[in-house]
Parts: structure tokens; C-alpha cells; sequence
């Protein structure tokens, strides 16, 4: 079944909603934005959520140790890498967080304008061992994520093939109820991450538009598993690894 995050997770009321409409993660914004949440809040949240749901903190450009730290007092599960954290640092961010699950984000937008961009992800498929997933975003050259925008899903495949050889991909950018079932259909990604797809305004989620997501992405998921069981004999086998394990 598709993991899906929701994220930019700002108040109680809104975690507890997201975790009642089956989401399996939530997200806590600690860099700048619109949508960032205090250590104490998060805290808070963390504090009060079901033990299956997990927690993910999404940082900016940050050093690894201050990263750790905050998980440690948060008590978040896994972190979003976000920024420009170059390959190599990412070994850092391993040794210092644990077994805890780290998510790195590529830029489909920033890829797709990059000649390099084979050599870009080589580099972080050969931190594979480090890593638990690749999340690919759209971000806009002032706000590197919830813009509502998707990216150019069909010039994306090709890059999200090659991330899928070593790592699961989880998509974001733009996504709602009514898109992420193509999405799904399109990328067969090991998760989904949205964040103004269901909101009513920013920093606080509509639980309506909650639902609908969730619902959107189970009933996807029923029918892609329908489809492939003639096939497979049954067996759903999910593109590249599964993440860790927390």
C-alpha cells in the first residue's frame, strides 16, 4: 500500500485528524516558512500521536548534529532532508541520527534544467545504504516546497525510474485528491507527500480534503492491486527496497 505523509504539520487538531484519516506520516517543518512549527510545539504533537504513525522532521541546509538533537528531543521517528545537502554529508546525518529513517529531497524542476543530472543522482543512489527514500518535489526558485504546483510528471519518469532501481521514491509537489491517483498510476512510488492539496488555508489542514486524499490514494491502491494479481498470482511487490524498518 502507498505511504502517505502528510506534512507541514502545525497544530494538534490537525496531526490528530491526519492520523484519523489513515495517514501513516506526518511531517514537522523546522526550517524557515510560512508552515514552520516550534520545537517545543512539535514536541507537543509528537507527545500525543498514535506510536504507528511516524513522525518526520523536514530541515533546510542544517548540520548534522543539530538535526539529531532536535529528533532526540522531539522524539521524531525520521527526518526530510530538504535542502542542497550534498551527497557525501549524508554518511554524517547516518551516523548521528541512528536507525531513525532520513528522506532526502532532489528538485524535479532543478533536475530536469541539469546536463549533469545522471551524475547528481549517481551520487546520492551511491549513499543508498544511508538512505531510506528519495523524495522528488517541484519547488519553485523562491519556495522549495508547498507550492501547489506539480512538476513535469511526464519528462520526470526517467528520473524517477533511475532513483527506483536503488530507492524507494516518494512524490510530492502539487499533489490532492484529484491528481494523486494518476500520480500513482504513473510513478508506482513507495509514497506520497502533500501538503497544500489539504489545506484550507496555510498551516492549517481541511479535514474533508484529508479524507479525500487518503481515500483517493487506498482506492488507487485497491485497483493497481487488482490489476497486477492476475499477473503475479497476488504478489505486490513495491518498487525499489522498503525503507528501514523503525
Amino acid at each position: 500500500m502507498t505511504w502517505v505523509k502528510i506534512c507541514a504539520t502545525t497544530n494538534l487538531p490537525d496531526a490528530l485528524a491526519s492520523a484519523a484519516a489513515g495517514a501513516d506520516a506526518l511531517g514537522f517543518i523546522f526550517a524557515p516558512s510560512t508552515r514552520r512549527i516550534t520545537v517545543e510545539a512539535a514536541t507537543e504533537i509528537v507527545a500525543a500521536l498514535p506510536a504507528r504513525i511516524e513522525k518526520i522532521g523536514v530541515f533546510v541546509n542544517e548540520r548534522s548534529p543539530h538535526v539529531a538533537a532536535i529528533a532526540e528531543r522531539t522524539g521524531l521517528t525520521g527526518v526530510q532532508l530538504h535542502g542542497e545537502e550534498p551527497a557525501l554529508q549524508i554518511a554524517d546525518f547516518r551516523r548521528d541520527l541512528g536507525r531513525r529513517k532520513i528522506i532526502k529531497t532532489l528538485q524535479a524542476r532543478q533536475l530536469l534544467a541539469d546536463s549533469k543530472r545522471e551524475q547528481t543522482i549517481a551520487g546520492y543512489l551511491k549513499a543508498s545504504r544511508d538512505i531510506d527514500a528519495i523524495l522528488l518535489d517541484s519547488g519553485s526558485p523562491g519556495q522549495r516546497g508547498g507550492t501547489g504546483i506539480p512538476f513535469d510528471w511526464e519528462k520526470a519518469v526517467p528520473i524517477a525510474a533511475s532513483i527506483q532501481q536503488a530507492l524507494p521514491l516518494i512524490i510530492a509537489g502539487g499533489l490532492s485528491a484529484e491528481n494523486v491517483s494518476q500520480a500513482i498510476r504513473l510513478f508506482h512510488p513507495f509514497g506520497v507527500d502533500v501538503v497544500s492539496g489539504v489545506e484550507r488555508e496555510i498551516g492549517k489542514k481541511d479535514e474533508g480534503k484529508l479524507r479525500s486524499f487518503i481515500d483517493a490514494v487506498r482506492c488507487t491502491d485497491t485497483v493497481e492491486i487488482a490489476q497486477r494479481e492476475p499477473r503475479s498470482g497476488g504478489s505486490e511487490v513495491s518498487p525499489g527496497r522498503e525503507p528501514r524498518v523503525r
